[in-house]
């Protein structure tokens, strides 16, 4: 049984044929083509080089029709070593061992053999290979030494010098295909890893840019849908405050519409530089004047000495106090909010509360796609969020947030 198989050589599903089939090794050649022209090359080198051998061999049996036989029956099943690689390493050992046991001269005949361990061993069969050069480095030692006399050319035992040089050439052989199965190993680990990573960068990415739409277009559905109804509302009585409603929703969508073309530009377009800087703390006061033309006034208050943040920090503070305004307006009775930002050596805490109630049907803003973006924001930065309903009534959003990663400022995100 074999069980050494490389990670490239594992099974996978075959999603055609409801079955399985084994993945090709890296490098190998399609299973729809056979090997003829290095097969080819081989037939010709055993055969010619073997007749040219046979001169200085006079004490070994001439090569007859069944030698030539053997040589190329040997080279032959070569062309099958990418398909059948045990098949072909049993064959060409089957083939050697009859050659030598025949009496036939020494020679090229030893590449046929090579090269069946050799197909075996890479594409994972170890043992297969193993035990047909083992075979016939036996055989061998057996016949030079014990058979050789019921068998042709009837000499006596080889010198042990020879046998030598037989365990060295099949040693070699052994060791060199180990080094090319463990270096195609290595390089197919290489590329799973590779792929693995690509496909973990790629992961980020779409997350990424989905809680970047989610804290886009949230904010400003939000927004759109209070001034909707306040201009539903009023569209009759108060045609003048129903006109300030519409100019806000036009304006709102307008930003919603920049941003989100923003996002799907550095989408289609990854290696280039945004156009428009990413949004940050600096626009706060817009992000409060939003709120207010949404019924909701909001106090901010700075503590500490404010500090230039890295972008990717200065992002992610502005969505979370951005998300958590959001809930209060779709989930909260309350129409007044404080957003507290405290500058603490290494860290920013963000703290927005509400004193509720929540509205009527509206849940509390425990789980969902905003609260986990902020505290996905909150982890990609080594910070964290804690948001729930505080003793005295209402809803708290803490987050913190540190400003350096090691001694260094945090990673800039992409925007």
């Amino acid at each position: 049984m074999d069980n050494a198989r490389p990670p490239w050589a594992r099974r996978r599903h075959d999603a055609a044929g409801g079955g399985w089939a084994t993945a090709p090794a890296p490098g190998s050649r399609p299973r729809g083509r056979l090997p003829w022209r290095s097969t080819l090359a081989v037939a010709v080198l055993v055969t010619v080089g073997s007749n040219a051998a046979a001169h200085g061999q006079t004490d070994r049996v001439p090569l007859d029709p069944l030698g030539h036989a053997l040589l190329l029956a040997g080279a032959v099943l070569l062309l099958f070593r990418h398909r059948f690689p045990r098949a072909t390493a049993v064959g060409t050992a089957a083939c050697c061992a009859a050659y030598f046991t025949a009496g036939y001269p020494y020679g090229p005949v030893f590449v046929t053999l090579a090269l069946g361990a050799f197909a075996a061993i890479v594409a994972g069969h170890r043992v297969v290979a193993w035990c047909a050069v083992g075979g016939v480095w036996l055989l061998h030692l057996l016949v030079a030494h014990w058979l050789y006399r019921w068998l042709p050319p009837y000499l006596g035992p080889a010198p042990w010098t020879q046998e030598l040089v037989v365990t060295a050439w099949v040693a070699a052989v052994l060791a060199a295909s180990e080094l090319v199965r463990v270096r195609r190993e290595q390089l197919a680990r290489t590329r799973a890893e590779r792929a693995a990573a690509e496909r973990r960068r790629a992961d980020e990415e779409r997350l990424r840019i989905a809680r970047e739409l989610h804290d886009v277009l949230a904010h400003s559905i939000s927004v759109i849908n209070v001034h909707a109804g306040v201009g539903l509302a009023l569209l009759d009585s108060d045609p003048e405050q129903a006109r300030t409603a519409l100019t806000t929703i036009k304006a709102a969508s307008k930003e919603a519409l920049g941003e989100v073309r923003q996002v799907l530009d550095t989408l289609r377009s990854p290696g280039d530089a945004p156009r428009a800087p990413a949004p940050g703390l600096d626009r706060l006061p817009e992000l409060t004047e939003q709120a207010r033309g949404a019924g909701l006034a909001v106090d901010v208050t700075t503590e500490g000495d404010a500090v230039a943040l890295p972008p990717g920090t200065d992002l992610a503070a502005f969505r979370i106090v951005q998300e958590a305004l959001t809930n209060i307006v779709r989930h909260s009775g309350s129409r007044t909010a404080r957003v507290r930002l405290r500058y603490a050596p290494g860290a920013l805490e963000i703290r927005v509360d509400d004193d509720g109630p929540a509205t009527v049907g509206a849940e509390q803003p425990t789980g969902g796609n905003g609260l986990a973006g902020m505290r996905e924001r909150a982890a990609a930065l080594g910070g964290t969020i804690e948001a729930g309903p505080r003793p005295d009534g209402g809803f708290r959003v803490l987050a913190r947030v540190p400003l350096t990663v090691g001694g260094r400022a945090v990673p800039e995100e992409e925007s």
